[in-house]
């Protein structure tokens, strides 16, 4: 057994950690086309000489996702989650190199914060264990992931559709930090997305009384919407609200908490699509919306869809022609898991972590819905997509440090 434990090592080994976050940062995975193979060749090199299990899954040959196994004390198992791709980047806007480049104690890259700099965070972690001798206290399982940018089915869905995740919790490593204030994400919103089409009757514009314009129809239909369901308080279940209100509070300092209430308290609705007419001097005789519709966890949106058909329905000549919906997901804020991360990420920083919910959805509500207990947590900055997006050197480090240390206070948590 050495004499260093995990924390120690990762400390002492700084170093070698920016050095690894550089070489991911240098294979381009933005998405599209979101070719992760030679990410996933990097990372394997990497492992190789640990006593750790991986393998390949892949239903797209140019997107493979990696699985580890890091063996522990207990049947308990704790499932990291990362994902490889990026969104694109136009080098011209940056002042940095896009694909990685380290100034004093910052590291620039696409995906330096999102996320590929928690990636490397993780396998540090995994490096640790190994470099101490260090047997984690639970079963580790890392699934490191591709398409998560554009919502693809060839990342993690695949993995869930295969039934290759077997664990009893997860963390999903997506910076869940704003303007310096530390949080994990326990919850994610519900979603409606509408696609409305309004016919009316065509007519010269120099003679619209003679015609019924679609596009008025239509928009005033979007209207009626709002109305009618963005001025309506939520009714979110109880258990919920404590997550609601400590999302306030970690939001109020960047938008105002009188916006941030009504994020939260009441629909929000969003006119993302809107098309219609051919020419100026005609009355148009088709239009088409698509509408977005988002909810706080703990409302039953098959209630909401219901009320929002009737309203349209009361809207002469418009239809809803397509509809996708879900549910928003919470963990319990008190539950072993999310009492894990804040407290491990609290002793690392010195500094308060919010238990808040994000304000749309994505891979943490598959985790959930599949039965797999997970949050979101990683240090970042507020550089997520943005040119010159960097880590901090420190959060490099820190977000190693409460990745190899939780396993121990999820299982004390567990346990209790």
């Amino acid at each position: 057994m050495n004499d260093i434990t995990p924390h120690e090592y990762l400390q002492a080994h700084r170093e070698e950690l920016v050095a690894l976050t550089l070489d991911l940062l240098a294979v381009d995975t933005s998405n599209p086309p979101g070719d992760t193979r030679e990410i996933v060749s990097e990372i394997e090199q990497f492992l190789d000489p640990l006593p750790v299990d991986t393998g390949r899954f892949a239903v797209d040959p140019a997107k493979p996702n990696l699985l580890v196994r890091v063996p522990g004390g207990s049947d308990h198992t704790l499932l990291y989650n990362g994902h490889l791709d990026t969104v694109p980047f136009d080098a011209d806007a940056w002042a940095r190199d896009p694909l990685g480049e380290r100034a004093d104690d910052r590291v620039y890259g696409r995906g330096a914060t999102d996320m590929k700099g928690a990636v490397a965070s993780m396998l540090f972690a995994i490096r640790a264990f190994a470099a101490t001798d260090t047997e984690p206290p639970v079963d580790l399982r890392f699934a490191f992931v591709s398409d998560e940018e554009v919502g693809g089915d060839a990342g993690l869905p695949a993995l869930l559709d295969a039934g290759t995740l077997d664990a009893d919790a997860c963390v999903i490593g997506e910076p869940t930090c704003e303007e310096g204030r530390h949080s994990v994400t326990v919850a994610d919103r519900g979603s409606i997305w509408l696609t409305l089409e309004a016919s009316g009757k065509g007519a010269h514009g120099s003679r619209p009384v003679l015609g019924v314009n679609a596009i008025d129809r239509l928009y005033d239909a979007v209207e009626t919407m709002r109305e009618r369901f963005g001025t309506r308080r939520l009714e979110i279940d109880a258990d919920v609200i404590p997550i609601v209100e400590e999302s306030i509070d970690y939001y109020a300092p960047s938008m105002g908490e009188a916006t941030a209430r009504d994020l939260f308290w009441y629909p929000s609705i969003n006119l993302g699509v809107f098309e219609g007419g051919d020419a100026i001097n005609t009355v148009p005789q088709s239009a088409r919306a698509e509408v977005d519709v988002r909810l706080t966890a703990g409302v039953h949106t098959p209630d909401v869809l219901a009320g929002i058909r009737d309203c349209v329905a009361d809207c002469e000549g418009v239809t809803i022609t397509d509809v996708a919906w879900s549910v928003g997901t919470a963990e319990d804020p008190d539950g072993p898991l999310v009492e894990a991360v804040a407290s491990t990420a609290e002793d690392t920083t010195g500094e308060r972590v919010f238990r808040r919910s994000a304000t749309g959805g994505g891979d943490a509500k598959k985790l959930r819905n599949a039965g797999v207990p997970t949050v979101e947590f990683a240090l970042g900055t507020d550089t997520v997509h943005a040119p010159d997006e960097y880590v901090p050197v420190d959060v490099l480090v820190d977000n190693a440090i409460v990745y190899a240390r939780l396993p121990a206070m999820w299982q004390s948590r567990i346990d209790r």
